[in-house]
C-alpha cells in the first residue's frame, strides 16, 4: 500500500510538473518597443530566432514609429525599447522611465524619388540644398508625418533648410501618417519624393521608377538605441529577461549577427554596440 501510494503521489507530481511548464516558459517573454524601420526591413525576422535558441526567451515586436514607441514605454507597455531618436531617448531615461541607454547599430537615411528628378536634386550629398529645391520647385514630397524617428529627422532637415513644409500640407507635401514600408508605397505611387532609412529602403519591393537621389550627407546618419524600461516605475517590466536581451544584442554574438543581417548583397544594419556612456 505504501508503495501504491509512493507511485501515486509520483504520478501526481509529474503531472503538476507538466502543467508548470507552459506557464513558466510563457513567462520567459518579453514585449519589445520599435520602431517600423526595423521590422520591415526584416531585421528581427533574422535576430530574434538566434537570440531565442540562446536563451530560451521570446520577443514580441510592437513595431509603431518611434515617438509612439516611447510613448508606450511609459506607460508601461513593454519591457525594452529599441528606436532611433536620440534625443527623445535620453529624455525616457533622464525622466526615470529607462534604467540606461546603449548605441546598438546604426545606418543612414536617404531621400528617394521619381527617376524624372523634377527638382533636380539627383546625385546631391547635401540634404538641406535637396529640400529647399524640392521646396521651390513644389515637388510632390512624402512625409510619415507620424512623430516617429524619420519623421523626426525630417522635420529638423527641413528647419536647417529654412523650409515650414506643413503650410503646404495637403498641397505638394503630403502626410501619411503611416510607417515606412506605406510612406514609400505612397511616394512611388504619386512619384515623390520621401526620406527612408536605407535598411527599409533595401529591402521595399514596390520601387516603381524610383531610386535614390540623395546620400552621403553627415546630417543624414541613423542611430539606433536600446534601453530597459524602468521596472522601479513598471514593477510589470521582466527586467531579467529584458536585460538578457540588451546584454546579447550588445555581445559579440549579437553585434554580429547585426553585421551578417543583408539582402542582395547589401548590409542594411551596422552594429556599434556599446556599454558605455552614451
Amino acid at each position: 500500500m505504501t508503495n501504491r501510494m509512493f507511485l501515486h503521489m509520483a504520478s501526481l507530481l509529474a503531472i503538476l510538473l507538466s502543467v508548470a511548464s507552459p506557464a513558466q516558459a510563457a513567462d520567459k517573454a518579453i514585449i519589445l518597443q520599435s520602431t517600423t524601420s526595423t521590422a520591415n526591413s526584416g531585421l528581427y525576422d533574422h535576430l530574434l530566432p538566434l537570440f531565442t535558441a540562446r536563451t530560451g526567451i521570446t520577443v514580441h515586436v510592437v513595431a509603431v514609429g518611434t515617438g509612439q514607441a516611447i510613448r508606450n514605454a511609459r506607460n508601461g507597455d513593454g519591457d525594452v525599447l529599441l528606436v532611433h531618436a536620440k534625443a527623445a531617448e535620453e529624455k525616457f531615461v533622464a525622466d526615470g522611465y529607462g534604467v540606461e541607454r546603449f548605441d546598438v547599430m546604426y545606418n543612414d537615411f536617404i531621400i528617394v524619388g521619381p527617376a524624372s528628378d523634377p527638382a533636380m536634386v539627383g546625385g546631391s550629398q547635401d540634404a538641406t540644398a535637396a529640400l529647399k529645391a524640392i521646396a521651390k520647385a513644389k515637388a510632390l514630397f512624402a512625409s510619415r508625418g507620424d512623430n516617429s524617428g524619420t519623421h523626426k529627422k525630417e522635420l529638423l532637415l527641413w528647419t536647417a533648410a529654412g523650409v515650414e513644409p506643413t503650410a503646404a500640407s495637403g498641397t505638394w507635401y503630403r502626410e501619411t501618417g503611416s510607417g515606412m514600408g506605406a510612406t514609400l508605397n505612397v511616394a512611388a505611387g504619386m512619384s515623390a519624393y520621401a526620406l527612408t532609412d536605407r535598411g527599409t529602403w533595401i529591402s521595399f519591393k514596390n520601387k516603381g521608377d524610383a531610386k535614390i537621389q540623395v546620400e552621403g550627407d553627415a546630417a543624414l546618419f541613423n542611430q539606433y538605441g536600446v534601453m530597459l524600461v524602468n521596472p522601479a516605475k513598471h514593477p510589470n517590466v521582466k527586467a531579467k529577461w529584458g536585460q538578457a536581451f540588451i546584454d546579447w544584442i550588445l555581445s559579440e554574438d549579437g553585434q554580429a549577427a547585426i553585421a551578417a543581417y543583408n539582402l542582395g548583397g547589401k548590409q542594411l544594419f551596422f552594429p556599434n554596440g556599446s556599454r558605455g556612456a552614451s
